[in-house]
């Protein structure tokens, strides 16, 4: 019994251990994905850079989507579904705030919303002062002479919101629904909040191979691949170590900023953005592990 017991242990701590490094390549895809986003926005809009990266996931996952009449219900779907809402929110609001301040700072603004799903339901005086120090690492990326745009500030809080939600929605559908299914459909439903927005703002005369090219690198980079693995990852890992490891985002967002589109940041920023990074860890580190649900017992007997 004790030799089960200790193979048990480590093919969970294997499975743990492959998806959180799958999930740190899933932060670099993302992150390139959104550098080369910087790219294109300026040419075609966030709407249609937004539109094409669904466009991508929907063709790379619908192909394996057989769903049955019989599952085709509301009881079992809305999480599916009200993970497209939340994904064409997070989009279109996170790239429309890159667009207008930089990735380095929309992404670490953007952080602030796993961060505060992490600490929700705290009530360590540790974890009061990590969101203290991540608020202050904000307001010094943000600036004190009132120079970045609050428009900007505003979305990318907006997008951080969503990714809050998205995470929830991610992780609820990962053990509810089988394979990709729920992702097909969310992808399914962002897209079709996200098209007639991007048909509104296109402009045809500014595609040429050059930028298609492009877009649909940025759809591969920043949907395709990181959406179908996060599904995967969070079988594997729970909400705490998946937050972790996504407190290396911003950092990487910056690196990306400052080698792709030339972002430039002072040295109060640099530091903010370690403030809002090293904040982020601690809290989420020191938290005590949960219990599995029955929900998460069962999906993990299925797998």
């Amino acid at each position: 019994m004790s030799t089960q017991r200790t193979e048990h242990e480590a093919h969970i701590a294997r499975r743990g251990t492959i998806g959180a490094i799958t999930q740190v390549g899933t932060e670099v895809s993302i992150n390139l994905g959104s550098a080369l986003a910087g790219i294109a926005m300026p040419l075609v809009g966030a709407p249609v850079v937004v539109a094409v990266r669904q466009i991508v996931m929907t063709i790379v996952l619908l192909p394996l989507y057989r769903p049955k009449r019989a599952e085709l219900s509301w009881a079992r779907l809305w999480p599916a579904v009200a993970l497209g809402v939340v994904l064409a929110v997070m989009n279109l609001s996170f790239y429309a705030s890159v667009h207008i301040i930089g990735l380095g700072l929309a992404a670490t603004i953007e952080f602030l919303g796993p961060l505060a799903l992490a600490l929700a339901v705290s009530r360590r005086l540790l974890d009061f002062v990590c969101a203290l120090a991540a608020g202050v690492g904000v307001v010094l990326l943000t600036g004190l002479d009132g120079k970045v745009d609050l428009l900007g500030i505003a979305l990318a809080l907006i997008a951080g919101a969503a990714w809050a939600g998205y995470i929830l929605l991610t992780r609820r559908v990962a053990l509810t629904l089988p394979g990709l299914e729920g992702l097909t459909v969310a992808g399914i439903v962002s897209l079709v909040l996200v098209i007639p927005v991007a048909v509104f703002t296109f402009d045809a005369t500014t595609l040429n191979l050059g930028i298609v090219g492009l877009l649909v690198a940025i759809g591969v980079l920043s949907s395709a691949l990181p959406y179908s693995l996060d599904t995967f990852i969070l079988r594997r890992v729970d909400t705490r170590v998946y937050a972790i490891i996504t407190a290396c985002g911003p950092a990487i967002a910056a690196l990306f900023g400052w080698l792709i589109l030339a972002e430039q940041f002072s040295g109060m920023q640099i530091v903010a953005i370690g403030l809002v990074c090293a904040a982020a860890a601690t809290a989420i580190a020191t938290q005590r592990q949960r219990p599995a649900t029955d929900l998460e017992l069962s999906a993990e007997a299925q797998l």
